[in-house]
C-alpha cells in the first residue's frame, strides 16, 4: 500500500495483489481449495475475483531457487479482485483462511 501510494496516482491502485499464508505450501493450497466466491484461475482482469497458488501452478516447472528468484514463495497467494461486493470477498477469504 505504501509503494502504491508512492508510485500511482491518488486512488488509482490496481486490483492484483499477493499475500502469504502462514505455514507454507500446504495451508496455501488449502486456502485456494476453500474459497467459495472466488475462482481458482490463472488469468487476471476478469470481472470475478480469481485466486491462484503460483508455486504449484504457473511456476511449478521452476526449481525452488528459480521460484524464489522470480519472487514466488511457497506460501504465496495471488488475487485478481473482481467486482463482487468487498464484504463478500472478505467473508470468503476469512472462511478460507480459517480452514487453512
Amino acid at each position: 500500500h505504501q509503494r502504491a501510494k508512492q508510485y500511482f496516482r491518488r486512488g488509482m491502485f490496481g486490483c492484483v495483489l499477493a499475500f502469504g499464508i502462514k505455514g507454507g505450501i500446504e495451508p496455501a493450497k488449502k486456502f485456494i481449495n476453500s474459497v467459495k466466491l472466488a475462482s481458482h484461475l490463472a488469468n487476471v482482469g476478469d470481472a470475478k475475483t480469481l485466486v491462484i497458488h503460483p508455486s504449484s501452478t504457473t511456476h511449478e516447472q521452476l526449481s525452488a531457487d528459480e521460484q524464489a528468484a522470480s519472487g514466488v514463495t511457497p506460501d504465496m497467494i495471488r488475487v485478481s479482485v473482481g467486482i463482487e461486493h468487498v464484504d463478500d470477498i472478505k467473508e470468503d477469504f476469512e472462511q478460507a483462511l480459517a480452514q487453512a
